[in-house]
């Protein structure tokens, strides 16, 4: 099939060069001549602008975005339900919020264009391993791009889940037990390292890949970054988030749903980002008053 991938970072870049692989056409634009280029070494066709890549395509045209969530994402969608026609697709695969995935579907809708959110998952491994892609939007539309998705994915890896938004709805929470799962790795092995035993975690880490009932790609990545660190020297403890883990944490609130691990998991990024904490000054100093227990000084 011929499409246009939008963005060509660490995610977008990827995905053209995976689906180039799999002789599909891929028409390329981001605003990095250097990463335009480096897709057209590969059979890329190479964009000077947007409407350019729009040109290059035949109907139905169908147009991936994969740029950052927020401004940049709404910018472009937004030009592209303008311009493009009715029966066209447009396939947003970042990490949109399903709510704007709702809107955005549509306004398209209302100008006959298609719209499609695709949850995507694999990060840098997805050019080689493939990627999982829960899919929302309206039957015809998925059908029709259906060759792209399954051959970005691996094998069972591709799922159409529903109406537009439930791919975007459904990758939130697939981010928000992220968090939870890479929290209890982070302080299964903080507790590991702060035992009077001689541990050594790398090793650890390796074994339980091998039968545990915790073994999972993330601790595979986990053993993986310790043979490249034994240490973890020069690792700061600081932990970002790009929004899913507060989606899903909101929408449990509005559902009523109690996910305290969740919650809990994104409350302790936050933590991670504090030189210091004035609510554990807060405690220390209560402590001292109430029990005369020791204030550590800076």
């Amino acid at each position: 099939m011929k499409l246009a991938m939008i963005g060509l970072g660490r995610m977008g870049g990827n995905m053209a060069e995976r689906l180039l692989q799999h002789g599909h056409q891929v028409v390329v634009f981001d605003p990095s001549d250097e990463a335009r280029q480096r897709l057209a070494k590969m059979g890329g066709e190479p964009a000077e602008s947007l409407a350019q890549a729009i040109e290059k395509l035949s109907a139905p045209r169908i147009v991936w975005v994969m740029v950052p969530a927020g401004k940049i994402t709404e910018d472009t969608i937004q030009t592209l339900i303008q311009t493009l026609n009715p029966g066209d697709i447009i396939i947003d695969g970042g990490n949109s919020n399903f709510h704007d995935s709702v809107r955005r579907g549509k306004e398209a809708q209302e100008r006959g264009v298609h719209f499609i959110d695709a949850g995507t998952s694999g990060g840098v491994w997805g050019l080689t391993e493939g990627y999982c892609l829960m899919v929302g939007g309206p039957d015809q539309a998925v059908h029709t791009a259906e060759p792209i998705f399954t051959d970005l994915a691996p094998e069972n890896g591709y799922l159409h889940v529903g109406p537009v938004g439930s791919g975007h709805f459904v990758k939130m929470v697939h981010n928000g037990i992220e968090y939870g799962l890479l929290q209890a790795y982070g302080e299964g092995f903080e507790i590991l390292k702060a035992s009077d035993f001689p541990i050594d975690l790398p090793k650890v880490a390796e074994l339980w890949n091998h039968g545990s009932v915790v073994r999972s790609w993330l601790l595979e990545l986990l053993a993986g970054a310790y043979r490249e660190n034994p240490t973890l020297e020069h690792v700061r403890g600081y932990v970002d988030d790009s929004g899913e883990g507060r989606w899903t944490v909101f929408e449990a609130i509005n559902e009523n749903v109690p996910a305290p691990v969740i919650t809990l998991s994104l409350f302790s990024r936050f933590a991670s980002r504090q030189e210091e904490s004035y609510s554990a000054k807060v405690i220390a100093a209560l402590r001292n008053q109430f029990g005369g227990h020791k204030i550590h000084n800076e």
